[in-house]
C-alpha cells in the first residue's frame, strides 16, 4: 500500500485514525499487534504451569502432555503473516482490512453495491474466563474500497453496542438483518439518513432463538436459491413475502457457525465442534438421510503445520508431532461460486478449521443420487491453505464480487469459548504455557487470488439499477452477483420484468441463468405451471430437478393439478431427478405418496434410491407416531377438529397450507398464516377477529377478501380452527381453550360492528420490548455460567435468570419502566423444575406502595398471569409466596401492557 494511502486510512471516527496512522509512511499492515503488548512478556524465566490438582496423567487427555516454560507466542504484522501461508502453486494471500480498523471479525456479507458488513465479535474470549462476553460492546461495520485499489479503506460503524451478535445480512439499500445473542428476534436495521448508522430498527421474525452458550446459538441466517432464509439450529426456515414474513418446518441442519449454498441450491451447515459439513446431500428442507460414508476415510484427519497440542481433546488427539490429529472445531464455509480463481475451484466446499490453522477444500462425487465428501489434497496430506503462525483463525469466507475468495482470520490465541478453557481443563494449561491469552482485539480479511486472474474491478451498483439492469447479472458467471440480483429484484416486486425473466427462463443458453430466472419468478409470485412444466420436461436434469422443486411452491398455493409431475419424474432415468420427485412429494404430503415410493423402490434398484426411499418411508411411520402423541388428549381433539374446520372452510381463502390464496396480480385473497406474528401472538387478536370480523388493510397490505364475523359458531368451534392454526402450517404456539373464547366472547357482547386492523390492535395487549434503561433488580441472583454476570436482566432473555437458593417467602423480582405503562399480563418460561410454587404480581406507581394484581400457582414450562388494569404503573414486582425445594427460575419473560 502507498504511503499515501495509509494516510487517509479512515475508520469513520478519529481515535482510530490515530491508531491506524501512528506515521505516515506506516500501513496498518505493517504494524504488529506485538508494538501494543508489554515487551515483559518476551523475558526469561517464562512461565511454569503445574498439572491441575486432580488430573489424571494415565487418561488419553493428559498423558504425554509437556508443561515445559515456552517461549510465548508472538503477534505479528498482516504482512509479516503473509509469509507463514503455505499456498498451492499460483495462490496468493494479501490482506485487505485488518486491526485496528476491525476487531474479532467473524463474518462477512457484501450488500448490492459491493459493501461489506463486517461483524465484530468484540467480547469474545478476551481473557481466559470470557469476562464480559455478553457486554453491549460488539458492533456490525460496513467497509467500502472507493480508490478501486483492492484495500477496503473507508468504514463506518453501522450498528453499534449490540451483545455478541449472530449474523448480518444485506437487506436492501443501506439495510440489514441481525439478531443478537440470547434473544429470539430477529431485527431490520436500516440507515434512513445516509449517514452510514442504522437509525431505524424493525421487528423482522420472531421464534429463531435458541439457548445455550455463545458458541451453540443460531447463526448466519442465510438468503438461498428457492427465496427461503436458513440459519444453523433452527429446523424451521423463513421467508420474506410482501404481506409479511412466513416460516416453514424444515430440517435439522446441525451447523454452528456457516451456511452456504452451491449453484442449484443445495445448503451445507458448518458444524463446529463436529468439525465436518452438515445437510449436504439435499437441500435441508427435505429433512436429515444418513448415507454410509458419506464422508470419506481419512476425511476426519487434518494436516495441520503448528504444533502446540493446544485443543481441548487434549493428548487424545495429537499427532506425535504435537498437532492435530482429529478436526475439531470448524467454523466458516463457503461454496466457490466465482470467476477470477481457477475453474476446478468452482463448485467445491471450502471451510475453515481455525483449531488447526488451516482452510479445507472438499470435493463432492456423486454416485446414484447421493453425495461423497473428501479432501481435495488427502493423497498429499495436505490442505488448501496452511499456516505455521499458530495465531491464524480462519472462521468464515465467502465469495466476493470481485470474484475471488475472502478469508476472514480472527487471528488471537484462544478459538474456544469459556466453558472449556476453566481451571482444570487441559485447554487452560496449554494456553497458559504460550501466554496465548495475551492476544485478543485484533483481526484480518484475506483475498486469495491467482495468478493470471486478476480480480473483477467492476463495482455493484444494485441498488441503483432498473429491473432491465438487474436481470443481466443472473447470467453473470460469478454467483455472488446472480444471488443479490435475484434477491435484489424480489425485494423490489417490480413486475415489469416479468416477461423477461420468462424469456430467459425459457430460453437462455445460459442453464445457471435459466434457474435463476425461474426463482425469480417464484419470488416475484409469477411463477405458473406452464414453465414450471417445460422445467420439469427439459432435457437437462438439473433443469428437470430445479422444475420439480418450483413446482411445490404452486402445489402449496393449490395448483393440485401438477401432482402428476411429481409421479412422472420418480420414473425418470436419471436417479437425482428421480430423488428430488420422491422428496418434494413427499414434504408436500401429496395423495398416495407413500405408495409413490413403494413402488419407486421396487422398479428402481439404484443405491441412492433404495437408501433414501427406505428412511422417507421410516419417516412416514415416524410422523404417523408422532402426531398421535404430539399435544395432549384435550388439545388433540381441539386440533382435530380445528384441521377439519379450516380444509373444509378457510382453506379457501387462506390457502390450503396457509400461505394464502393468490387473487392475481400478486395479491392473495387473504393474509398467510404460517410464521404471522399476529396468529402466533396474543390469543385476544384472533378470538376478536373470529367473533366479529375484520376489515381493510392489515399492516399497510391490502387483499381481496373480507373476514366476516363467525360467532354464531360455539366456542369449541372457534377455539378448536385458531388452535388448529397456531399449531401447524409452520406455526408452534399455544393453544386457546373454550373457556378463554367465552370468556372474550361476555367481554365484547354489546360490539355489533366489524373491526378495522388499526382498531383492534388497539384494544390487545402488547408485548413491551426489553430495554437497556429498565432498571432489573431482584432479591437473589445466581451465576448463570461462564462469561455471564449475576444480571437479573437475563431473564427478560433465553439465558434466564434464578435465585441463588431454593425459593424463600418473599424472595422478588422486580423492574422499573422509564415510563408508566398499563401493565395488564406477564409471561415467563421456568424451565421443567424451577417455577415458582405460589407468586404474586404487584404494580406500583413509586416502588414504595404496592397493589397485588394477581396471584397464581406456577406450573412447568410456560407461566401466565393477567389481570385487568386499573392504571398506568412503573414498576412491577413478582414475588414468591410459598417455600419450595428448587429455586426459582424465569427465562423470556414479556411485560404486555394496554
Amino acid at each position: 500500500m502507498s504511503s499515501s494511502k495509509a494516510a487517509i486510512y479512515t475508520f469513520g471516527f478519529s481515535l482510530c485514525i490515530l491508531l491506524a496512522c501512528q506515521s505516515p509512511e506506516r500501513s496498518p499492515f505493517d504494524i504488529s499487534p506485538a508494538e501494543s503488548m508489554d515487551p515483559k512478556r518476551l523475558e526469561a524465566p517464562y512461565p511454569s504451569i503445574s498439572i491441575p490438582e486432580g488430573a489424571d496423567l494415565e487418561s488419553n487427555i493428559w498423558k504425554g502432555i509437556d508443561l515445559s516454560p515456552k517461549a510465548p507466542i508472538i503477534p505479528v504484522s498482516a504482512n509479516e503473516q503473509r509469509k507463514s501461508f503455505v499456498l498451492k502453486p499460483g495462490f496468493t494471500m494479501e490482506p485487505i482490512l485488518s486491526e485496528p480498523q476491525i476487531r474479532e471479525p467473524a463474518a462477512i456479507r457484501f450488500d448490492g453495491n459491493g459493501r461489506m458488513y463486517v461483524l465484530e465479535l468484540r467480547t469474545y474470549m478476551q481473557d481466559l474466563d470470557a469476562t464480559g462476553e455478553l457486554l453491549p460492546t460488539s458492533r456490525i461495520s460496513r467497509w467500502e474500497d472507493l480508490d478501486g485499489d483492492g484495500i477496503y479503506e473507508t468504514g463506518t460503524v453501522f450498528l453499534d453496542n449490540l451483545v455478541f451478535p449472530r449474523y448480518v445480512v444485506p437487506f436492501g439499500p443501506n439495510s440489514i438483518l441481525s439478531m443478537e445473542s440470547n434473544e429470539d428476534h430477529v431485527y431490520r436495521y436500516t440507515d434512513t439518513n445516509g449517514d452510514g448508522k442504522a437509525d431505524k430498527k424493525e421487528l423482522f421474525a420472531s421464534g429463531l432463538g435458541r439457548s445455550g452458550n455463545v458458541e451453540h446459538q443460531t447463526s448466519f441466517l442465510t438468503w438461498a436459491l428457492d427465496n427461503w432464509m436458513y440459519s444453523t439450529y433452527n429446523n424451521k426456515r423463513i421467508r420474506w413475502t410482501p404481506s409479511g414474513v412466513i416460516q416453514e418446518e424444515s430440517g435439522n441442519p446441525w451447523g454452528q457457525w456457516g451456511v452456504t449454498q452451491d449453484n442449484y441450491g443445495t445448503v451445507f451447515f458448518q458444524d463446529g465442534a463436529g468439525g465436518v459439513p452438515q445437510g449436504f446431500q439435499f437441500p435441508i428442507v427435505y429433512g436429515n438421510f444418513q448415507v454410509k460414508d458419506a464422508l470419506k476415510e481419512g476425511f476426519r484427519v487434518p494436516y495441520s503445520l503448528v504444533k502446540l497440542a493446544d485443543f481441548q481433546p487434549g493428548m487424545q488427539e495429537a499427532k506425535p508431532d504435537g498437532s492435530l490429529s482429529n478436526v475439531t472445531g470448524a467454523a466458516g464455509n463457503d461454496v466457490f461460486r466465482g470467476d477470477r480463481l481457477p475453474k476446478d475451484l468452482v463448485g467445491d466446499y471450502i471451510y475453515g478449521e481455525p483449531v488447526g490453522r488451516i482452510v479445507r477444500r472438499v470435493v463432492t462425487e456423486k454416485v446414484d443420487g447421493l453425495s461423497y465428501l473428501q479432501n481435495k489434497y488427502i493423497s498429499e496430506g495436505s490442505e488448501f491453505i496452511q499456516s505455521t503462525d499458530p495465531l491464524f483463525r480462519p472462521v468464515d469466507m465467502a465469495t466476493a464480487p470481485d470474484g475471488t475468495l475472502y478469508i476472514v482470520d480472527m487471528y488471537r490465541g484462544i478459538i474456544q469459548q469459556g466453558n472449556w478453557t476453566q481451571e482444570g481443563s487441559y485447554l487452560r494449561t496449554k494456553i497458559q504455557q504460550y501466554q496465548l491469552d495475551d492476544i485478543v482485539g485484533n483481526g484480518r480479511i484475506w483475498r486469495l487470488s491467482y495468478e493470471g486472474m486478476p480480480r473483477n474491478t467492476t463495482k455493484p451498483r444494485m441498488y441503483e439499477e432498473s429491473a432491465q439492469e438487474l436481470i443481466k447479472h443472473l447470467e453473470h458467471p460469478n454467483g455472488w452477483w446472480r444471488d443479490m440480483a435475484q434477491q435484489t429484484l424480489i425485494l423490489n416486486q417490480d413486475k415489469t420484468i416479468v416477461p423477461d425473466l420468462i424469456k430467459m427462463a425459457s430460453n437462455s443458453s445460459n442453464e445457471l441463468a435459466r434457474i435463476h430466472a425461474l426463482w425469480t419468478l417464484e419470488g416475484l409470485g409469477e411463477l405458473k405451471s406452464d414453465l414450471v412444466k417445460k422445467f420439469t420436461q427439459d432435457a437437462n436434469p438439473r433443469i428437470r430437478i430445479q422444475g420439480l422443486r418450483a413446482a411445490e411452491t404452486i402445489y402449496k398455493y393449490g395448483e393440485k393439478s401438477i401432482t402428476e409431475i411429481y409421479f412422472t419424474a420418480a420414473a425418470d432415468s436419471n436417479p437425482e431427478v428421480a430423488l428430488q420427485a420422491l422428496l418434494s412429494a413427499h414434504v408436500l404430503k401429496i395423495d398416495q405418496v407413500e405408495q409413490l415410493i413403494m413402488d419407486t423402490m421396487k422398479k428402481n434398484p439404484s443405491h441412492g434410491i433404495q437408501v433414501i426411499s427406505s428412511q422417507l418411508l421410516e419417516k412416514l411411520e415416524e410422523a404417523k407416531e408422532a402426531s398421535s402423541k404430539k399435544f395432549e388428549e384435550k388439545e388433540m381433539a381441539l386440533f382435530v377438529k380445528g384441521k377439519s374446520i379450516f380444509d373444509s372452510y378457510c382453506s379457501t381463502c387462506h390457502g390450503p397450507k396457509g400461505l394464502g390464496s393468490p387473487a392475481g396480480e400478486g395479491r392473495l385473497i387473504a393474509p398467510a398464516f404460517s410464521g404471522s406474528p399476529r396468529v402466533l401472538g396474543h390469543p385476544e387478536y384472533l378470538v376478536k377477529v373470529m367473533l366479529h370480523g375484520l376489515q381493510g388493510t392489515l399492516d399497510a397490505q391490502e387483499y381481496e377478501g373480507i373476514m366476516i364475523p363467525m360467532n354464531g359458531n360455539d366456542d369449541e368451534y372457534i377455539a378448536s380452527v385458531l388452535s388448529y392454526i397456531r399449531n401447524d402450517l409452520g406455526n408452534t404456539g399455544t393453544f386457546i381453550t373454550p373457556d378463554y373464547v367465552g370468556k372474550i366472547r361476555k367481554e365484547t357482547e354489546l360490539r355489533n360492528a366489524v373491526y378495522t386492523f388499526d382498531e383492534l390492535v388497539g384494544e390487545i395487549p402488547k408485548a413491551l420490548t426489553f430495554q437497556d434503561n429498565w432498571k432489573v433488580t431482584a432479591s437473589s441472583t445466581a451465576w448463570q455460567g461462564v462469561g455471564s454476570v449475576k444480571d437479573p436482566s437475563y431473564a427478560f432473555s433465553y439465558k434466564g435468570w434464578k435465585t441463588e437458593t431454593a425459593q424463600e417467602p418473599g424472595m422478588w423480582f422486580m423492574v422499573q419502566l422509564p415510563n408508566p405503562q398499563l401493565l395488564t399480563e406477564i409471561h415467563f418460561d421456568s424451565g421443567k423444575d424451577e417455577f415458582p410454587e405460589q407468586y404474586a404480581v404487584s404494580v406500583s406507581d413509586d416502588g414504595k406502595s404496592w397493589t397485588k394484581v394477581a396471584q397464581a400457582k406456577g406450573d412447568p414450562g410456560l407461566n401466565t398471569v393477567a389481570w385487568k388494569p386499573t392504571g398506568k404503573s412503573s414498576f412491577l414486582k413478582i414475588e414468591a409466596e410459598s417455600k419450595g425445594d428448587h429455586a426459582w427460575s424465569m427465562k423470556k419473560l414479556t411485560l404486555l401492557s394496554r
